[in-house]
């Protein structure tokens, strides 16, 4: 049996007018059914684009120029738009990180979800109203049948968040890609709606890509993580080998950065400089500027995501050995 989801030497790039500009460069990782993978960095990474690039839903000038994605052994970024739509949606959900962008702020939510049942399943419009019905208790909507005739600002961010996984779940999806689903949300709300993401990928057996900045929300919820730098993958592993013993040094810098891992008055650690943009990409390693152990190979040469001696995690860095 295969994975359910196989990424191979992703490559997307970017035509614009002073040429074009490599976004995700040679990424590689698979998902099994019910996995929960995380894929965590800065801005300007390439995590959403990966995300994007998934499900075929690049906007031009953006492109896939090279490698394969593979769901369920059938090669996505091959399928005509039509077979692409019918997995889209309906194999594959994605929850965005904004439910306001999601949800149609003239519509109720039951015509919302009922909508989303009808252009996916054959059913008639009183079945898709009960299959919207029992994804909103699934998701612990209180008075579920009273918030179907509502409109979405009637809702908390919270709430209304919980509706857009919902109806992502309407079409029982073997695999979610959630984009930074709890950024607009505050800290409670963020645990409860990762608590229901992890509690629906355990009942239903759903894979899950978690893409988000927060190595403090990845760690309480997917079983692997995947670090991006530039539009690479730089650290794979475990969760556990990740965050307790991180190989490469941009993971080190993400996690001293995180407020929790401080003595009291002591000053927050910060990586110095910036992700350098798609233009401006330093040749050998791409992290190599703000690096505090790079030595001269790394200014010439692109190391690759090997396993590394003291450490159960998978780094690109030429000085970890």
């Amino acid at each position: 049996m295969g994975h359910l989801l196989e990424v191979k030497d992703l490559e997307v790039k970017f035509t614009l007018r002073l040429g074009e500009l490599t976004a995700i460069n040679g990424v590689n990782f698979s998902l099994d059914k019910g996995e929960r993978l995380g894929i965590v960095g800065e801005s300007g990474a390439g995590k959403s684009v990966t995300g994007f690039a998934i499900i075929n839903l690049l906007s031009k000038p953006g492109y896939i120029s090279a490698g394969k994605v593979l769901f369920e052994e059938k090669e996505l970024n091959q399928l005509p738009e039509e077979e692409m739509r019918r997995i889209r949606g309906n194999r594959i959900s994605m929850i965005f990180q904004d439910p306001m962008m999601t949800l149609n702020p003239v519509l109720t939510i039951s015509t919302q979800m009922v909508e989303t049942v009808l252009a996916h399943q054959n059913v008639s419009k009183a079945e898709a109203f009960d299959i919207a019905l029992e994804k909103l208790r699934k998701v612990h909507i209180p008075s579920p049948q009273k918030r179907l005739n509502q409109y979405p600002h009637e809702f908390s961010g919270g709430m209304r968040q919980r509706i857009v996984v919902a109806i992502a779940l309407l079409t029982n999806p073997t695999l979610i890609i959630a984009d930074e689903p709890t950024t607009a949300l505050d800290v409670t709300i963020q645990a409860e709606i990762m608590d229901l993401l992890q509690e629906l990928c355990e009942s239903d057996n759903m894979g899950l890509i978690l893409i988000t900045h927060d190595l403090a929300v990845v760690s309480q919820v997917t079983e692997r993580i995947a670090v991006m730098y530039a539009g690479k993958i730089v650290e794979l592993g475990s969760t556990r080998s990740v965050i307790g013993n991180p190989a490469h040094p941009y993971t080190k810098g993400l996690i001293k950065a995180l407020p929790g891992s401080l003595q009291p008055g002591s000053r927050l650690n910060q990586i110095p400089g910036m992700m350098p943009t798609l233009t401006d990409i330093p040749p050998g390693c791409a992290f190599h500027p703000r690096c505090n152990i790079s030595g001269t190979i790394c200014q010439n040469e692109v190391p690759a995501l090997l396993s590394k001696l003291d450490y159960a995690s998978m780094a690109a860095c030429h000085m970890v050995k």
